[in-house]
């Protein structure tokens, strides 16, 4: 079976800052539109994060994210647990510092909440800029 977007109109997010607290123009919504010309764009600060809560436990297989270069994160961790447990690591992955999306292969992991941590920006500031932001598997 193919793997699909586990994010769903049920999914909460959250992130760490927007950019000028501009929701309007770079809040989270954009990582998730569809739309190539929107974004989410991070405040400045070291280290920025983003947290899924799903709402029913999903198989996440993928991780595909598409920054803008120049406000990329050179290391990505990723945490998850299930509902009433507390988050734990699940694998680091590195981005290259390009507009192009990237895929990053997971070991299938049974989820309830998804946290990724950007670590390590390559904006001087710390900001990041994601255009597309998607989680694939299965729904259980």
């Amino acid at each position: 079976m193919a793997a699909s977007s586990v994010i769903c109109p049920k999914t909460m997010s959250r992130v760490s800052s927007v950019l000028n607290r501009e929701a309007k123009q770079f809040g989270k919504k954009h990582m998730f539109d569809g739309n190539e010309e929107t974004c989410w764009n991070s405040d400045q600060g070291s280290t920025q994060w983003l947290t899924l809560e799903f709402p029913h436990t999903v198989k996440v297989s993928q991780i595909q994210i598409q920054f803008q270069g120049g406000f990329a994160s050179r290391k990505c961790t990723l945490h998850g647990c299930r509902q009433g447990e507390e988050l734990s690591q699940i694998t680091e992955v590195y981005p290259e510092d390009t507009n192009s999306l990237q895929s990053f292969f997971l070991s299938e992991a049974l989820l309830d909440k998804l946290k990724i941590t950007f670590e390590d920006s390559t904006d001087f500031f710390g900001r990041i800029v994601i255009y597309r932001l998607d989680v694939l598997g299965g729904k259980l």
